[in-house]
């Protein structure tokens, strides 16, 4: 009898705390659901107050490009856009440049401009999904990766109700958010190199795959779309826009073979002459006369110039000015440290031992620079090449490297020339020189020192006006060199008139930029053009030059 209570005792223990335990969680979740009803009423509330509070729409956003036509000074790189993703088979692309200059507005505007047209792949719907590498989150446990998307596993906080299934839920990235549209990747050469690989993996499938060790083919607990995504994977058929301030030599090379490589250039100070005026019209305040022209001389690309604007303006509103004075912009200049931009005119006067060589900057873009040379009869002869940067820094993605300038030895290659000129090495001390600390890496500098040095040994003045780039070889002869397109730009910038390059440098487009461009095969024709004789100071047709070597020609 006894045992019979102790076990009716037991059982009505045991039953009534599992319905105090019954009844708790069912107050606990009709509490959460009155509360999250509650809380979720509030939240929305104050999300719409935040909604009301608006700031004036800042400047930088009214003058970004809406069309095309907006975006100055890349007439070359839009127009190379538009042959990429306009036809009915885009490329991917890699857009070089630095800042400010449209890169990212230009791409999102040919985008909408491709998907109008007829045979274009991209639908109305097609998406233009942008990130930047820069802030990517990479987590070599692939727990979290916005870029190629993750696997949430079961194990993981948050897992929610499939977490206690123990089914792995995959979370797509920006790759398949693209699908059938452009994945732009601001500063791509920032990338993670694990994320790079799988970029490059992604663009030769155009599938992206997950895997997660909780998967099973046969846990049928698991939802058929999760079992079609683990074994099929999920489409990333997209086109890749890749954006860099980097140069082409810090990309890997096996996404360089992927893209088709589009160069944006530096704003010259035209453009940013004329970004200035819209930016100064849109601000709505008067401005004196010649104000964008002068604040082209602290601005050296769109977000500097719509900055110093936006400064200008708010300087304006604040004093209770009605206009924009000059003033006001140094001012400006002054408060945010903006130095006046040098850049570099040519002489017109004819100078002896001095020409204007034809350079390509470290960072991209055109120089002039100025290279002098003197000669003087000595007992034993010497060189000097001085005021260039011997050796210079390459920073890449995951090295660095030093490059040795080979100036001086194409200064050696230029005496050696010289010689059937009527020059001796023995009797000369020869000092060549580029003012401004430039680095030069040599070989394209050879036959503006050539000029230098045969002006300053005959004492025959060159003309100011003018300006060259080319490789010269031991037999005379004017060697092909890289980046002529953008050093023709800098020396029409500076005001040159004539500019010579190596024949086999020579484009029919040459003939459009407004100035004289010369083809050289031979320093002889240099001679002729710049002071009217030959080698042996005889005095020819120019026909003579241009027909004698015909045979040669490719």
């Amino acid at each position: 009898m006894s045992g019979w209570n102790i076990l009716t005792i037991v059982q009505i223990l045991f039953f009534t705390t599992g319905a105090y335990y019954f009844f708790k969680s069912s107050q606990k979740k009709k509490l959460k659901g009155e509360f999250s009803s509650m809380e979720n009423a509030r939240q929305l509330d104050e999300l719409e107050e935040m909604r009301q509070q608006k700031l004036a729409v800042p400047l930088s956003e009214q003058t970004r490009p809406k069309d095309l036509s907006e975006i100055i000074g890349q007439e070359k790189a839009i127009k190379a856009l538009r042959a990429a993703l306009c036809g009915p088979n885009p490329q991917h692309i890699l857009i070089y440049g630095p800042p400010g200059v449209g890169k990212t507005a230009a791409a999102r505007l040919i985008l909408e401009e491709a998907k109008a047209k007829e045979d274009s792949p991209f639908s109305e719907g097609a998406k233009f999904v942008e990130i930047d590498a820069t802030t990517l989150q990479f987590d070599e446990r692939n727990i979290a990766d916005p870029l190629m998307g993750s696997v949430h596993d079961p194990i993981y906080q948050g897992a929610g109700a499939f977490g206690q299934m123990g089914v792995p839920q995959p979370r797509p990235g920006a790759i398949c958010e693209a699908n059938g549209g452009v994945l732009f990747i601001d500063e791509i050469g920032e990338l993670h190199s694990v994320q790079m690989n799988k970029l490059l993996k992604i663009l030769e499938d155009r599938i992206a795959r997950f895997q997660s060790s909780y998967y099973n083919r046969e846990n049928k607990s698991i939802p058929p779309y999760i079992h079609e995504i683990f074994q099929k994977g999920i489409p990333a058929d997209f086109r890749l826009i890749g954006a860099t301030t980097r140069s082409p030599l810090d990309i890997p090379p096996a996404l360089r073979s992927r893209c088709t490589e589009i160069f944006f250039e530096g704003l010259d100070e035209k453009a940013v002459e004329h970004i200035a005026r819209n930016s100064l019209n849109k601000g709505g305040i008067a401005y004196e006369e010649g104000l964008s022209k002068k604040i082209a001389c602290y601005a050296r690309g769109g977000r500097d110039t719509v900055n110093i604007v936006q400064s200008l303006t708010s300087l304006a509103a604040m004093e209770g000015n009605r206009k924009i004075t000059f003033a006001d912009l140094d001012w400006v200049a002054e408060a945010g440290r903006y130095q006046p931009i040098l850049r570099r005119r040519v002489n017109k006067t004819p100078q002896v031992g001095v020409v204007n060589g034809m350079a390509v900057q470290g960072g991209g873009g055109g120089a002039l620079l100025a290279i002098e040379a003197s000669v003087k009869k000595a007992e034993q002869g010497q060189l000097t090449v001085t005021g260039i940067v011997e050796e210079e820094e390459i920073r890449g993605r995951q090295r660095s490297s030093r490059r040795k300038s080979n100036a001086r030895s194409s200064a050696e290659n230029v005496l050696t020339v010289l010689e059937s000129y009527g020059f001796k090495k023995d009797a000369y001390q020869v000092h060549i020189n580029f003012p401004g600390g430039t680095p030069v890496d040599g070989p394209s500098a050879g036959i503006a020192m050539f000029l230098a040095v045969y002006s300053a040994f005959t004492g025959t003045a060159v003309e100011g006006e003018i300006a060259l780039t080319g490789e010269i070889g031991l037999q005379g002869q004017v060697l092909p060199v890289g980046g002529v397109t953008d050093k023709l730009t800098a020396a029409i910038d500076a005001g040159v008139k004539r500019a010579f390059v190596p024949k086999e440098n020579w484009q029919e487009a040459f003939g459009s930029l407004g100035i004289s461009v010369v083809s050289l095969e031979y320093v002889d024709e240099l001679l002729f053009h710049v002071f009217g004789h030959n080698e042996k100071g005889n005095y020819r047709e120019e026909k003579d030059i241009l027909t004698a070597r015909e045979g040669d020609a490719c």
